[in-house]
């Protein structure tokens, strides 16, 4: 089985994701008022002790370029994405930004390179299922990703709530999580499967099914992009569950790592409290991803 992943955007080239952070930063017709919300997840009271670094002699990322806004390669041909912009600030907060390299490969190729000791570190959209956390270790989540509905403005239902569309026909990608949360937190819902996620959107955009229910981040981008040509909205939501969903994205390190484990939570803590975190949040999302 491949390893679970977040899926990468493939509908946005590199220069379209230009595009698209110019589009998303005006207003849209084509999307609910956006929330300014920050997906922090750490507690003002946690206590996260960090860990010695001083005998580290280099701190080696791994991410990969088919994932923008996260990861992706910019029109100068340097790394860049929200994910790169953390991994440095990980970096600068545990002092060893001297030290610290951030790589690309293909997503498959992740794994071995951390069992190998190629790599230290993978920021490259993991999920931590249990078979990953098997084999290795995981930072705490820095970032929780929704579903989300999108509903075709022709179609718009009565209510503001998920329970205006009961009854109603709903797509939904064929044998994925989100059809599993779908059908256990929506009953009244009708699903439609769909096999890929452009029969996916193109149906919602030809009126097919009203309403379409999977990955939020996605969505958000599409409902604001040339290619929704202003069809349709954001409905309700969001909508979070670690059973469906999982934890959100975290750094993924060998089992072994603890001290480096320990490290990044410290680091990834005290960049939620000064803000930093929040900081490129708003550069990648200015409009908010919840």
């Amino acid at each position: 089985m491949a390893t679970p992943r977040l899926a990468p955007l493939k509908f946005w080239g590199k220069c379209t994701f230009l595009v698209f952070f110019l589009v998303l930063s005006l207003p849209n017709m084509a999307r609910t008022e956006p929330t300014h919300t920050v997906p922090l997840l750490f507690d003002a009271r946690d206590r996260l002790p960090g860990a010695d670094l001083s005998a580290l002699t280099r701190l080696r990322f791994v991410t990969t370029v088919d994932f923008p806004p996260f990861n992706f390669m910019d029109q100068t041909g340097r790394l860049a994405g929200f994910q790169v912009d953390l991994a440095r600030l990980i970096c600068a907060e545990l002092k060893v930004a001297d030290k610290c390299q951030i790589q690309a490969m293909p997503f498959g190729e992740i794994e071995a390179a951390l069992d190998s000791g190629q790599v230290d570190a993978a920021i490259a959209g993991h999920a931590a299922t249990a078979a990953l956390r098997a084999r290795f270790g995981f930072s705490r989540p820095f970032l929780a990703l929704p579903a989300r509905f999108a509903v075709n403005r022709k179609a718009m239902p009565a209510g503001e709530t998920a329970a205006a569309l009961a009854g109603r026909k709903v797509g939904v990608l064929a044998a994925t999580t989100h059809e599993e949360m779908l059908k256990a937190y929506f009953p009244g819902i009708v699903p439609v499967t769909f096999e890929t996620r452009a029969a996916l959107l193109e149906a919602l955009k030809a009126g097919s099914v009203e309403a379409v229910f999977t990955d939020g981040v996605q969505l958000i981008f599409w409902t604001a992009s040339p290619a929704a040509d202003l069809c349709c909205s954001l409905f309700d939501g969001p909508y979070f569950s670690e059973t469906y969903l999982g934890e959100g994205l975290s750094v993924m390190l060998r089992k072994q790592d603890k001290d480096l484990t320990a490290a990044i939570d410290h680091a990834l803590l005290m960049l939620s409290r000064n803000g930093r975190l929040q900081e490129i949040y708003l550069r990648y999302f200015p409009n908010g991803l919840y």
